[in-house]
C-alpha cells in the first residue's frame, strides 16, 4: 500500500475523530477536576446533553433484567483493512483504521473508523468494573453511530495490545504511523460474538445519544503491567462514571 494512499485515509479518520471526540481548539474537558465528567454539561452549551440526556452511556448491565430478543439481528464483524495510525489525543489513545471494515446489525452496515480505550472499563457487567475497555467506533452512510464494547478481564499479556502499546504516544494530540493488520485487529475480539445491546450515546463530551451500543458478553485477556503502562501514559483513570438507565430496556 502507498504511503499517501494511508496518509489521506489517515486524514479522512481523523477529521471524524474530532467530531466524535471534540474538536481540541473548543472547550476543554477533561476526566480531574472542575473539567470532570460531573462538570460537562456546564462547560458548554454543546454539551447539554451530557447533563440533561435520558439515554447516556456507560451503563451497569444487569444481566438478571436482561431481555431476550427475538429478532434475528446478528451482529456481522467485516473488520478486513489494517489500523495506520495511533493517536495520544489527551483523553485516550486512539487507533485509526483504513477504510473498508465493517459490522451489520439490524439490517444496516456501519463503517469503522476507529476504537479506543478506557480504564477502568466504562459499562459494567453485574456491578463490575473491568480493568481495561476497547470502544470500536462505526458510522453508517446515514450518520447512524453504534460503538462495540470488548472488556479485558486480567490475564496474560495480550501481544496486540502490546504492539499498540509499544507505538504509544506519550505526546498530547501526537500521531504516529501504525500497521496494525486485521487479523492482529479480530484478536481484539473475542471468539465468542455474543452480545448485549441498548441505545446510549458517547460517553464523551458532546454526550450525542441515539448510538446503537453492543457490549460483548465474553472478555479477552490483558496483563496488570499493559493496564498500568495506559494508565501510567494517560495520568488518570478515563472512564465516565456509570449513567443512570431510565426506561431503556437492555437485550441480547
Amino acid at each position: 500500500m502507498k504511503l499517501n494512499k494511508l496518509l489521506v485515509s489517515s486524514l479522512a479518520t481523523l477529521a471524524l475523530s474530532a467530531t466524535l471526540f471534540a474538536d481540541a481548539h473548543g472547550t476543554h474537558w477533561g476526566y480531574t477536576g472542575h473539567e470532570s465528567s460531573k462538570y460537562w454539561g456546564d462547560l458548554s452549551p454543546e454539551y447539554g446533553t451530557c447533563k440533561k440526556g435520558k439515554n447516556q452511556s456507560p451503563i451497569n448491565i444487569v444481566t438478571s433484567k436482561v431481555e431476550h430478543s427475538t429478532a434475528d439481528d446478528k451482529l456481522e464483524f467485516h473488520y478486513v483493512t489494517p489500523g495506520i495510525e495511533i493517536i495520544n489525543n489527551g483523553h485516550t489513545i486512539q487507533v485509526n483504521v483504513e477504510d473498508g471494515s465493517s459490522i451489520k446489525v439490524d439490517g444496516e452496515e456501519f463503517f469503522l473508523k476507529q476504537f479506543h480505550f478506557h480504564t477502568l472499563s466504562e459499562n459494567q457487567i453485574n456491578g463490575k468494573n473491568f480493568p481495561l475497555e476497547i470502544h470500536f467506533v462505526h458510522v453508517s452512510k446515514k450518520n447512524h453511530l453504534a460503538v462495540v464494547s470488548v472488556m479485558f478481564d486480567k490475564g496474560l499479556e495480550n501481544p496486540i495490545i502490546r504492539k499498540i502499546w509499544d507505538k504509544m504516544p506519550h505526546t498530547v494530540e501526537k500521531g504516529t504511523l501504525l500497521y496494525l493488520d486485521y487479523e492482529e485487529i479480530n484478536k481484539l475480539l473475542p471468539k465468542n460474538k455474543d452480545y448485549y445491546k441498548f441505545t446510549g450515546s458517547l460517553t464523551t463530551p458532546p454526550c450525542s445519544e441515539n448510538v446503537k451500543w453492543m457490549v460483548m458478553k465474553n472478555q479477552i485477556t490483558v496483563s496488570g503491567s499493559e493496564t498500568r503502562e495506559f494508565l501510567h501514559n494517560m495520568h488518570h483513570h478515563n472512564n465516565r462514571p456509570i449513567q443512570d438507565v431510565n426506561s431503556r430496556i437492555v437485550k441480547d
